[in-house]
C-alpha cells in the first residue's frame, strides 16, 4: 500500500524530496499521516507529520525567541491524487493496530537509507534469544545490576521484555524514531522518557548524552557495568553487488564521518563497514564495557578483517548465529550473529564457537569460526598451477575464494568477454588437469547454505599430493558435474570418460584424451604429472574409491542410452547429453526436467551417486585445509 501511495500521491506533495531526505524527513512520514486519519485530520497529534485538511504540518519546534513554530506543506494537485488514491482504502486501520503501525515505522524506509543508518527491526524471537544470553553471561539479576544503551535504537524494539527500564537509555539518529519511542511511552511503554535522546553516534560527542548516562560512560568502574546493546547499521562502502559487477561501490555511506576519520588507519578494510566503527569506537572510547551486538560474522574471521582483530581485542563469552533473512528487508543466505563481548579481557580473536539456530528457533548445534594468522586464500594456490604452454582441455571460470561464489566456477570451452576481461579464468591443460579438477570439486562439493555462506577456501597442506583415491574422484567429480559445461559444438570434446566401444558408439571419437587417461596411458615421464609432485603414477580407474566408481557406472549407462538414440553426436559431452534430453525454454536456458522417463531414472540415479561421491570428498577438504 505504501509502494502505490509513493508512486500516486508522493509526487503531488510539495516537497524536495532529495534536501527533505537529507534532513532526516522521509516520505513514510506524510503516508502515516495519511493513513492514521479521519475526515482530511491526523487522528494522532504525536506523529513528526500531521495531516490538517489540505497541508501537513511538521513536529513543533521551539525557535530562537522561545517561540512555538510549525513547517506546514500543501499539494501541488489540490490534493486530486490524494483524493483518488484514499477513495480506494478504508481508514483509519482499528485503533488496536495503530501503536504496531507506528512502531513498524521502519518497515516504510527505503532500503538504501535502512542500511545507512541501521533502520532493521530486530524480531522478537531474537530479541529474546539475545536478552537470555546476556543473563547467561552476567546473572539473571543482570539487568538490576548493569546499565543498558542501545545508541542506535531506531523505535526500541530490541529493548522490549527489559525489567528495569531506569537502568536504561535509547538513542537514535532519526528525531522521527525519538518521537515513535515518546508515543511509545505515552501508550504504555515503561521506558523513561528523559533516557530516550537523539544522537549521532558516529558523529556527537558524548557530552551530548543526557547527564546520568554521560557520568557512568566517564567513570572507568561504572563503564564495567555498562551494557552496550546494539543492532547497528550493516552498510559497507562495497557490497555483493559491487564485487561482482552488478552495482557501484558506494564509498560515502560508511566513510565522512567523525569516527571512520579518526580511526581508519587501526581498522583496515573493516572501516568500510559501518557497524565494525560502532564497534571500534565502543572499543577504544568505553573501555570495560559489554557488548551485546548484532551483526555479520566477519569480525570473527574474515580476512578483511584482520587488521581490525589486531586492535579489536575482547573477550567473547558467548554467541549465536540466525538466518539473516529473519529480518525484515535483509536479503541473501548468510548469518547474522549475537554476540556478548567483554571487553575488560583482552584476547586476540582466533578460533570462536557459536550456537546456530534454524529460522524458528530450533538449535542446530554449534559452529566454529577461525580467524587464522599468515593463511593465503585457495586462489593463491591455484596460481602455481597456471600453465601457458600446454594443449587447452578447456577453460576453468573461477570466482573468489568463498563458499557464497562456488556457483561462478565452471568448466566450459567458450567464456564471456567479460570472464576475459577480467581474468576470472585459467586453462586446463594435461599437466594441470588433476590440480584444476581438485579445485573444481572442493569449490562445489560444500553446499553454499546459510551457515557455510562466508567460509573461505585456504591454501591446503600437500596432503592432497600423494593422495591418489582423493585426485581421482575429483577428476571424476568434475566430469560429471552440471557445471561441466563443455559443448562439443564450441571446440574438441577432450572430456569423455569412456571409450567408443564401452558407449555402443559407431564413429570414432574426435579426442579419446580423458578415457586414455583414466586408463593409465599417460605417465609423469612424459611430462603429464602434476606440477611440483613426484610420483610414479598419475590417478586412474585404479585409484577411485567405491563411490567413485558408481558414478562413473551411472555416467556410463547414461552415455550408453544417449548413443541408442537416433542421430546421437558422436563426441557428445555431458552437457549436450543433457540438452539433447532436456531440452531448452523460451529464453534458451536448459529445461529443468525431460519428459523421457529412463533417461530421468538414468540422470537422478547418477546425481544421488553424486552426492555420496561430494561426502568422501568433503572429508578431505577439511583434512587437507582447502576449508577450516
Amino acid at each position: 500500500m505504501f509502494q502505490k501511495w509513493s508512486d500516486k500521491v508522493r509526487p503531488t506533495i510539495s516537497v524536495d524530496w532529495a534536501k527533505a531526505n537529507k534532513a532526516g524527513i522521509i516520505s513514510a512520514d506524510f503516508f502515516l499521516a495519511d493513513l492514521l486519519s479521519s475526515n482530511e485530520e491526523s487522528l494522532k497529534d504525536s506523529l513528526y507529520v500531521v495531516l490538517r485538511k489540505t497541508k501537513y504540518e511538521l513536529a513543533k519546534k521551539i525557535d530562537e525567541m522561545g517561540l512555538v513554530s510549525t513547517s506546514s506543506v500543501g499539494f501541488n494537485d489540490k490534493q486530486k491524487a490524494y483524493k483518488q488514491f484514499w477513495s480506494i482504502y478504508a481508514r483509519p486501520p482499528k485503533e488496536e493496530y495503530w501503536n504496531y503501525i507506528i512502531g513498524r515505522r521502519d518497515l516504510l524506509v527505503p532500503q538504501d537509507i535502512r542500511e545507512r543508518k541501521g533502520s532493521y527491526f530486530t524480531p522478537q524471537i531474537w530479541v529474546e534469544k539475545s536478552q537470555q544470553y546476556l543473563a547467561d553471561v552476567l546473572g539473571e539479576t543482570w539487568q538490576d545490576e548493569y546499565f543498558i544503551w542501545d545508541c542506535c535504537a531506531g523505535t526500541g524494539n530490541l529493548l522490549n521484555g527489559l525489567t528495569n527500564y531506569d537502568r536504561v537509555w535509547a538513542s537514535t539518529l532519526d528525531k522521527q524514531d525519538v518521537d515513535v519511542m515518546m508515543d511509545r511511552i505515552a501508550n504504555g511503554w515503561k521506558m523513561a522518557e528523559n533516557h530516550v535522546f537523539q544522537f549521532d553516534f558516529l558523529n556527537d560527542d558524548f557530552s551530548k548524552c543526557p547527564e546520568e548516562l554521560h557520568e557512568i560512560l566517564n567513570d572507568a568502574e561504572k563503564r564495567k557495568k555498562l551494557v552496550v546493546y546494539i543492532n547497528p547499521p550493516y552498510a559497507e562502502a562495497a557490497n555483493a553487488r559491487t564485487s561482482s559487477g552488478t552495482g557501484t561501490n558506494r564509498a560515502g555511506v560508511a566513510r565522512g564521518n567523525v569516527i571512520h576519520e579518526k580511526y581508519k588507519d587501526i581498522m583496515g578494510l573493516a572501516q568500510n563497514e559501518l557497524f565494525a566503527q560502532f564497534m571500534i569506537r565502543i572499543f577504544k572510547e568505553l573501555e570495560g564495557c559489554i557488548i551485546g551486538q548484532f551483526s555479520t560474522v566477519k569480525i570473527l574471521s574474515y580476512p578483511s578483517f584482520g587488521k581490525f582483530r589486531e586492535t579489536f581485542k575482547a573477550k567473547l563469552k558467548k554467541m549465536f548465529i540466525v538466518p539473516a533473512n529473519t529480518f525484515d528487508n535483509v536479503n541473501g543466505k548468510f548469518p547474522i550473529g549475537f554476540c556478548v563481548w567483554d571487553t575488560k579481557n583482552k584476547e586476540y580473536i582466533e578460533n570462536s564457537e557459536s550456537d546456530i539456530y534454524d529460522a524458528n528457533g530450533n538449535s542446530l548445534g554449534i559452529r566454529n569460526f577461525y580467524a587464522l594468522k599468515n593463511t593465503k586464500p585457495l586462489t593463491k594456490w591455484l596460481q602455481q598451477f597456471h600453465d601457458k604452454q600446454g594443449e587447452m582441455l578447456a577453460y576453468l571460470r573461477m570466482l573468489g575464494s568463498d563458499v557464497q561464489n562456488s556457483s561462478g566456477v565452471f568448466i566450459a570451452l567458450e567464456l564471456s568477454a567479460n570472464d576475459f576481461r577480467e581474468v576470472k579464468y585459467t586453462i586446463i591443460t594435461r599437466k594441470n588437469l588433476i590440480p584444476l579438477c581438485v579445485y573444481f570439486a572442493i569449490r562445489h562439493n560444500v553446499e553454499d547454505t546459510w551457515i557455510t555462506h562466508n567460509d573461505q577456501f585456504l591454501f591446503p597442506n600437500d596432503g592432497w599430493k600423494i593422495d591418489l583415491e582423493f585426485q581421482t574422484n575429483c577428476l571424476i567429480y568434475s566430469l560429471f558435474h552440471d557445471k561441466n559445461r563443455i559443448l562439443s559444438q564450441q571446440g574438441i570434446n577432450h572430456w569423455i570418460p569412456f571409450t567408443r566401444e564401452q558407449v555402443g558408439c559407431r564413429k570414432t571419437f574426435k579426442s579419446t584424451f580423458m578415457a586414455d587417461y583414466l586408463n593409465g596411458k599417460f605417465k609423469p615421464t612424459e611430462g603429464q604429472g602434476l606440477f611440483g609432485v613426484e610420483t610414479v603414477c598419475t590417478p586412474s580407474l585404479q585409484s577411485m574409491s567405491p563411490e567413485a566408481q558408481a558414478v562413473y557406472n551411472a555416467g556410463l549407462a547414461l552415455w550408453r542410452y544417449y548413443h541408442s538414440q537416433p542421430n546421437a553426436l558422436a563426441d557428445a559431452s555431458f552437457y549436450d547429453i543433457r540438452l539433447h534430453f532436456q531440452g531448452t525454454n523460451d529464453k534458451g536456458t536448459m529445461n529443468a526436467k525431460s519428459d523421457d522417463e529412463t533417461y530421468t531414472e538414468l540422470i537422478s540415479d547418477l546425481r544421488e551417486k553424486m552426492k555420496l561421491l561430494a561426502k568422501r570428498i568433503e572429508a578431505k577438504v577439511y583434512e587437507y585445509g582447502f576449508l577450516k
